[in-house]
Parts: structure tokens; sequence; C-alpha cells
């Protein structure tokens, strides 16, 4: 895919998956002639990496009610 194809896949815009790229922060990439591509298995690993279950940072549990300690 194209880097508009990709960006439309992943719901960004392209200049996202731009500075992603720039910052190599973004899914693996290809280039072929001068142009960027990407393979869906790049987009759909890079997905996955990014696949959270809480917003909390690892390790830090609230109170079950507020006020009560732990």
């Amino acid at each position: 895919m194209r880097t508009s194809e990709a960006a439309h896949f992943l719901s960004v815009s392209d200049r996202a998956l731009e500075k992603h790229r720039t910052r190599g922060t973004g899914p693996v990439y290809h280039k072929i002639g001068g142009r960027v591509v990407y393979a869906v298995a790049d987009l759909m690993a890079w997905l996955e990496s990014a696949a959270r279950r809480s917003s909390r940072p690892q390790g830090i549990m609230p109170p079950a009610r507020p006020g009560e300690e732990r």
C-alpha cells in the first residue's frame, strides 16, 4: 500500500504516518523505486504492538473505592 492507502487503513492522516516514519515509531515500510510502500502484515503488526488493555501505567492499581487504602 502507498502512504495514503496505509494511512486510511490505519485511520490516521497521511501526515501522521509520515511523522511516525520519520521518527522511527511507525510501521515497517519499504522503498521501491523511491516510493514508500507498506505491507498489510506490517501494518497489522504495528497495530498489535500498540494494543493496550488500560490507559493506566502498568503496576498502578487504584483503591477499589475512593478513600479506601490498598
